[in-house]
């Protein structure tokens, strides 16, 4: 024994002396300290599950700080410290503050915004051993979550204790038998009513324990009712979800999507077919779904020939949004992509060059802890609206600890001219407020205000006005209000064509089910897809630019199929 415990202290010595050198996966050397690997206990705080209903904290949610460690990759921390003490404390974890400060000031950062909490380390990625923000009973007390972390750094392990002190917050840890997990941060998202998602990497890492038991673990510590768990992929290593999604809102699932049939592109299609055919959204509604490109290395080559490049790792931070990006072509079409689906914040990118050949980057190096009084609104943003109906229910779930002292919908058909205000009406927790009927095509823009009786005020989304929910005002083809709306299939042709940059895709679907638009060169090679998801029945429009593909000008054919219809048509793309 004496002989085992001296090889893991020597190995342990060698983990925290050189903590700049670990990647996101294990070492070698770590691979064999973990089969004899013991995380280190810390008394002081409660190994039960909270003793009332809990709800773990969605990441678009109001943050009071956000966790950095500093160590290695310095250019890149100091850039995120940048954006993010615009919008909340940046908490640093060091050894010694003045060279951090030192090292800021030289890169141009000021020194605003910052604490700094002094506590040993083991590596930057505190994504995955970081602590979960949890509130009671929805809203009442600010709690954390820690799990034991899957990689043996065991002041990693203890960073979750300090960073709990620090907030003056009660932490429960998941680390002791019988209700002991291991789990990483990276993979693991939630929406912050109840769903979460993971790779079977979970399952795989607790295989004492059944999926039942793991599922009423994470129910009972994080409120999680729902944990929809996906097949790993081949070739990312880590099998960690950040790596190829990200929820952006409770009901929008941005997936990375690599070319037909290359690397991991058929299971993260396969995954994202299982979840939307199986699992709705907190709303019970289908997930929206938002493509993202998985871009290859300059040389054009992807994994297992590549880095794992993403730009899902984002880090969503109050209002701004900081994604990884790499001197690439495809750059300004993820930033592009990210500015459409999540209007009115501050985007911006980090070159990762440097951090992603170790697996990991924004997000992996960063961790939230929300505010101490949240004003959680939960609202179902309006899908349809048509001319039939009298007007537009805006319903809202709104709680906050001191209790609301008003609620409010800001409504507008015209951004520019300012927004017209509806008082809400309260029945417990849930308020309403009418848009009133608007003519056929019109587009209407609208926000909910509320403010607590201890003077804090939030809005949903959190960006508004800037960034507010939209919908436009159809017509039903049906006869009557009270039955379903009723569609028939179409594909119609793309406009402008001949077409450059980009052109217009219109369809209608004529029921649920699942659609793939396909577009297919002239020797009938698949030469990229986009939309690949299920759909609700109704009408639809997709943009296709070919620049995001690298196609060369020419005669091209787009597909429409579902499992009961298909439709070809002919474009024209010229440079």
């Amino acid at each position: 024994m004496r002989i085992v415990f001296s090889f893991i202290f020597v190995l342990l010595l060698a983990v925290s002396l050189f903590p700049q050198d670990l990647p996101k996966y294990m070492t070698e050397q770590e691979i064999e300290l973990w089969k004899n690997y013991v995380p280190p206990i810390n008394a002081t705080d409660d190994y039960n599950p909270p003793y009332s209903p809990v709800r773990t904290m969605a990441e678009w949610e109001e943050l009071q700080a956000v966790q950095i460690t500093w160590t290695s990759y310095q250019a890149i921390l100091a850039q995120m410290v940048d954006y993010i003490q615009d919008e909340c404390l940046v908490l640093i974890v060091c050894s010694d503050s003045n060279s951090v400060k030192s090292y800021l000031t030289s890169y141009g950062v000021p020194l605003v915004n910052l604490r700094f909490l002094y506590a040993s380390f083991n590596s930057v990625w505190c994504r995955d051993y970081g602590a979960w923000t949890i509130y009671t009973n929805n809203i009442d007390s600010l709690r954390m979550i820690d799990w034991v972390y899957n990689r043996p750094r065991p002041q990693d392990d203890l960073i979750p204790v300090y960073v709990a002190n620090y907030f003056g917050v009660l932490l429960h840890q998941m680390t002791q038998e019988p209700n002991r997990i291991v789990a990483t941060g990276g993979n693991f998202m939630v929406d912050g009513h109840g769903i979460a998602f993971s790779s079977k990497l979970i399952l795989d890492e607790n295989p004492s324990k059944t999926e039942a038991e793991i599922d009423t673990m994470f129910r009972k510590y994080m409120g999680i009712k729902t944990y929809i768990k996906m097949n790993t992929l081949p070739y990312d290593g880590i099998h960690h979800i950040d790596m190829h999604m990200k929820l952006l809102d409770e009901e929008t699932l941005l997936v990375g999507q690599y070319p037909i049939g290359i690397a991991d592109g058929p299971q993260i299609d396969s995954n994202l077919r299982y979840v939307t055919t199986n699992f709705q959204t907190c709303f019970n509604r289908p997930w929206k779904v938002v493509r993202i490109p998985m871009p290859p290395n300059s040389n054009g080559q992807y994994p297992p020939n590549s880095y794992y490049f993403t730009y899902t790792n984002s880090l969503i931070v109050n209002k701004t949004v900081i994604v990884p990006i790499y001197n690439f072509p495809q750059d300004t079409t993820a930033l592009r992509i990210y500015r459409e689906a999540m209007p009115g914040y501050r985007v911006v990118g980090i070159n990762c060059n440097s951090i992603i050949p170790a697996s990991g980057a924004i997000h992996c190096i960063s961790k939230e802890i929300g505010v101490s009084d949240p004003v959680f609104i939960s609202h179902p943003s309006i899908r349809l609206a048509t001319t039939a109906m009298p007007n537009y229910e805006v319903k809202a779930y709104i709680k906050t600890k001191s209790g609301i002292s008003s609620a409010k919908v800001y409504w507008t058909i015209d951004t520019n001219s300012g927004f017209n205000l509806l008082n809400m009406s309260a029945v417990g927790d849930t308020f309403k407020a009418y848009i009133p009927a608007q003519p056929l095509g019109t587009k209407v823009y609208y926000y909910i205000s509320a403010s607590s009786n201890s003077n804090r005020t939030v809005t949903k989304p959190l960006t508004a006005p800037s960034g507010n929910f939209r919908f436009t005002v159809t017509t039903p083809t049906n006869i009557t209000s009270e039955e379903p709306n009723i569609y028939t299939y179409q594909l119609q042709q793309n406009y402008p064509n001949p077409f450059n940059p980009s052109t217009n895709i219109d369809f209608t679907i004529a029921k649920d089910e699942y659609v793939i638009i396909s577009i297919f060169d002239l020797a009938g090679r698949e030469v990229a897809t986009l939309l690949n998801e299920f759909k609700k029945a109704g009408p639809y429009c997709i943009r296709f630019n070919p620049y995001e593909y690298n196609l060369t000008s020419g005669i091209y054919f787009y597909k429409l199929k579902t499992q009961s219809f298909s439709s070809v048509k002919k474009m024209i793309f010229i440079k």
